[in-house]
């Protein structure tokens, strides 16, 4: 079927503005959450730490229906003087979903509603006693209150705006239908009652919601900053390991540029084989490079100063005793040949203890131990309680400082084991693999002692 070419595609016609249709909008809002509740059917406090947190609302919805079911059926045939089986009905109608209050209290307001106005016509139909309150009696105003502190507290704004006009219109219309000699005060009670009853609920629901959120993030936030200080302290690694690999990396370079001049009769062959191992050398010490522009942070620069290992640890540990901590320090004589990396992970380890040991035990006693056996370095740094109930320089701990440790000693392929002592102490405990005894340090100078790397390499 041709079309003309002016014609365009049907679409939903633009919202009209004004009051009225602002009026069908927020009545189809209300209606919509009237009919749909907010929160699954999980029963209240059920995400409490306690088990009789958790089971207090079923104790109190068993004793709202144990009380109000009897005291219905009483107030409305002794009072009112409705009989037995339509004051039973009227009863069990009103209070038994009271029972749902602890996790479906919409529907029971389904339910209750309804009840509630049909046992207001009921009571229209008979003769008005002295203490006679209508349309609601003081059970069902009562047990309503409740009802609507339960909605309060686990539906939403707009759901409990559309219960409290829904009240309060039942009020008005059956105000406007009773008889003059109707005392109709209990209509506009129950409005206003409400209404004090709604907010309360809807108060301590936003703030237990706020409340909630709050911990939420501050979780989140805490998990970002150990992710940010792993991080960091990855970065830090890599550059300190790349002094490290880059000072074996330039005697690579050195040794094999100057193999053809230091070996007399080296064929070819060879003579292109060395120098493929020293372009192969500079190679990697330009990927070196790149990768640590990219770990440094915008704005800093790297470390000059020769990385500290174990040979340092005597005036690591004398800088702390002046600093009022008294430490001992146990190192073995001859500790092996001893990686690069180990002897810079070592010392870290020993620094960071250290400084736990002044931030959260002032005056603590303090032992460091290096040794060497069965193929592995051990670097234990034990520390015991603070001689005074003085206040720590911080009184609780992130444990990012152990992040950096166990990194360490993850790179290395050790372990690390630390934890408090019995009489108030800390323990810090690392393990690191040593080469084997008779295996040489690749790239040690040793194997060349008249050749020295030029600064261009490193």
């Amino acid at each position: 079927m041709a079309t003309s070419p002016s014609s365009s595609p049907a679409g939903p016609p633009p919202p009209a503005d004004g009051l009225l249709s602002a009026a069908r909008r927020n009545l189809r809002e209300l209606a919509h959450g009237l009919s749909h509740a907010s929160h699954p059917s999980t029963p209240l406090l059920a995400d409490a730490p306690k088990q009789w947190q958790r089971l207090l609302p079923y104790v109190v919805v068993l004793a709202l229906a144990a009380t109000f079911i009897p005291v219905t059926i009483t107030v409305l045939t002794s009072q009112y003087g409705v009989p037995g089986a339509v004051a039973g009905a009227l009863g069990v109608a009103q209070a038994a979903p009271l029972l749902m209050l602890a996790h479906r209290p919409l529907q029971a307001w389904w339910i209750i509603f309804p009840a509630d106005i049909v046992g207001a016509l009921v009571l229209l139909a008979r003769d008005p006693g002295r203490l006679d309150v209508w349309p609601w009696p003081p059970p069902t105003l009562i047990a309503y209150l409740f009802l609507l502190l339960a909605l309060g507290l686990r539906e939403t704004r707009r759901t409990v705006v559309a219960v409290w006009a829904a009240t309060a219109a039942a009020g008005a219309v059956l105000h406007l239908i009773a008889p003059s000699d109707r005392a109709t005060g209990s209509a506009l009670l129950l409005a206003i009652l409400g209404a004090v009853v709604l907010v309360i609920g809807a108060a301590v629901r936003e703030r237990g919601e706020a409340t909630r959120r709050l911990a939420e993030q501050e979780t989140i936030s805490e998990a970002e900053r150990a992710q940010r200080t792993l991080l960091e302290e990855r970065t830090r690694i890599a550059r300190e390991l790349h002094d490290v690999v880059a000072h074996h990396m330039s005697v690579i370079t050195v040794q094999a540029d100057s193999a053809p001049y230091r070996i007399s009769g080296l064929s070819e062959p060879a003579r292109e084989e060395f120098a493929s191992i020293a372009a192969a050398a500079r190679e990697s010490l330009g990927e070196m490079r790149r990768l640590l522009s990219v770990l440094r942070s915008d704005g800093t620069e790297g470390d000059r100063a020769p990385q500290p290992g174990l040979d340092r640890l005597q005036q690591l540990v004398e800088a702390t005793v002046r600093a009022g901590l008294p430490v001992t320090l146990s190192r073995a004589a001859d500790l092996g040949e001893v990686p690069s990396a180990v002897d810079l992970s070592a010392y870290r380890i020993v620094q960071e203890a250290l400084a736990n040991v002044v931030r959260h035990a002032p005056g603590a006693r303090t032992q460091v131990s290096v040794r060497a056996a069965a193929g592995h370095l051990n670097v234990l740094v034990v520390n015991g309680p603070a001689p005074k109930p003085a206040s720590p320089l911080e009184s609780a701990g992130t444990g990012h400082g152990l992040v950096g440790m166990r990194e360490r000693v993850r790179l290395t392929g050790g372990t690390l084991d630390t934890g408090p002592l019995p009489d108030g102490g800390f323990r810090v405990a690392a393990r690191m693999p040593l080469p084997p005894a008779d295996a040489p340090a690749a790239g040690s100078p040793s194997d060349s002692p008249s050749v020295q790397p030029s600064p261009e390499d490193l």
